[in-house]
């Protein structure tokens, strides 16, 4: 067991002041899993399986050919600030087969990150659909992948048909630094929101 896991005998003063439930979703292989790995202070759970024959005809690997795993339940992780906020973080699948568990998975969360891949953004739709139906905040991520075409955060919001007030951050998610800046972004955003 990791030493930074949960403890309840630990003084008062080791427990964080704020707990979040944070989600990262978006289409197939966006990189939601890396997202949560890059940032997570424990080593991160993941639920990810080997791709098969059987997900051929079922699974959408245009633009994601070369993937070779994915996640069949969920991606957990977790990141402690300064402060005493700490950040538990819930990385949904990506394939509509997998949709049905979002509402369990979504249950408590103050916010989420849609991660989204410029080259494929249809497939971003079904998660913001889904948290502007449940009122729940998010923020757009665009992970920039090597060698796809550079897009601003305006253009991406527009081609998304974004409420003004969703922010729109770029980001790298094999990167801590930028991983954690979208993480900010979004607690930013959900505590404005909640304030409004």
């Amino acid at each position: 067991m990791n030493s930074a896991a949960y403890d309840p005998t630990a003084p008062a003063e080791d427990l964080p002041a704020h707990t979040l439930k944070i989600l990262v979703a978006g289409g197939f292989g966006v990189g939601k899993t890396t997202l949560v790995g890059a940032v997570s202070e424990i080593r991160p759970l993941r639920t990810e399986e080997v791709l098969t024959d059987a997900s051929v005809g079922v699974d959408d690997l245009g633009g994601v050919e070369r993937k070779t795993t994915t996640t069949v339940a969920m991606d957990f992780g977790r990141l402690t600030f300064s402060g005493g906020v700490r950040l538990y973080l819930f990385g949904t699948p990506g394939q509509e087969r997998f949709w049905f568990m979002w509402d369990q998975i979504a249950y408590g969360a103050v916010g989420a990150i849609v991660l989204v891949d410029t080259r494929r953004l249809p497939t971003s739709f079904a998660s913001i659909d889904f948290f502007e139906n449940r009122g729940i905040p998010f923020v757009v991520a665009a992970n920039v992948f090597d060698g796809a075409r550079r897009y601003t955060t305006e253009d991406i919001a527009d081609a998304l048909d974004l409420d003004p007030d969703v922010p729109v951050v770029l980001c790298d998610v094999r990167h801590y630094d930028s991983a954690k800046n979208v993480l900010i972004r979004l607690v930013e955003h959900a505590l404005q929101s909640a304030t409004a």
